[in-house]
Parts: structure tokens; sequence; C-alpha cells
């Protein structure tokens, strides 16, 4: 078995919220597809109980691999950047980035302006801290200026 390894990105604070606009349109897509596959699983839910709606069933399967499929892409188009996808459902994605002399991330949440909050390796969400005095910062980049 061959194992490739890829060295892990890290990004400063500035190269991370450059491409805000670019990871903010595929983060919204990702975020789209989500909702659009729980519609998807929640109509085959209740066509599986209708003994004669195989072939509705197996459309909205076919539908529902599609939607996984067309996610998996933007997924790793994500990755691709160096950019760690982890909440589908609201848009959450971490750049990884060097703090001291550690590895730590960088957090942005769908909807956020620019990246505002850190947290360590093992602290997640509820454990963000600003990005003001602990990064060199510029002017931010907006999200929305895509």
């Amino acid at each position: 078995m061959t194992t490739i390894c890829r060295e892990q990105k890290l990004f400063g604070l500035e190269e991370a919220r450059s491409t805000l606009p670019l990871v903010s349109r595929i983060v919204r897509d990702i975020v789209e597809k989500t909702e659009r596959m729980k519609e998807a699983y929640l109509e085959i839910r209740q066509e599986a109980e209708d003994e004669a709606a195989i072939e509705r069933l197996e459309e909205l399967q076919d539908r529902l691999h599609d939607l996984a499929d067309e996610r998996a892409g933007f997924v790793e188009e994500l990755s691709s950047l160096g950019v760690e996808l982890k909440d589908p459902n609201i848009g959450l994605v971490d750049f990884p980035a060097r703090l001291e002399d550690r590895v730590v991330y960088l957090c942005w949440k769908l909807g956020e302006e620019t990246i505002d909050h850190w947290h360590e390796l093992t602290s997640g969400f509820s454990g963000r801290e600003p990005v003001e005095g602990s990064f060199e910062a510029a002017p931010a980049v907006n999200s929305s200026e895509a």
C-alpha cells in the first residue's frame, strides 16, 4: 500500500484572509449541497414507507448520490487550498497556521466578514480567541468582496 503524504500548508493571517472570496463561495456551495442532501434524505425516508414508490425512491437515491458527489468535489477544492472543513451544515472552516512555536487554526464561519478568531487544534469553535494581539494583521479582506 502506498501512502502519499502531503506537507500541511500553514497560512499567515493575511494569506488566509486573502482566500476568503474564493473560500466563501466554495463553503456557500457546500452548505447549499448539504441542505439539499438533507431534503433528499427526508424524501427518501418518506417514499420508503410507500412500497409502490420504488421508481421514485431510486430517483431520489440517485439525486442524493449526485449531491454527495458534488459536495465531495467542493470539499476537495477546499482541501487543495489547504483549508479544512469542520461543519458542512453551518459552513465552518479552519486554516492551519503557526502561532509562536505551535500549529493552531485560524477559524472562519460562513457569514462572518473576515477571519477574526483562532483556536488551538484541540479546543475547537468553543475555544476561539481573537486574532488581535496574537497575529500580525494588516487591514482585513471582507469575504463579501467576492
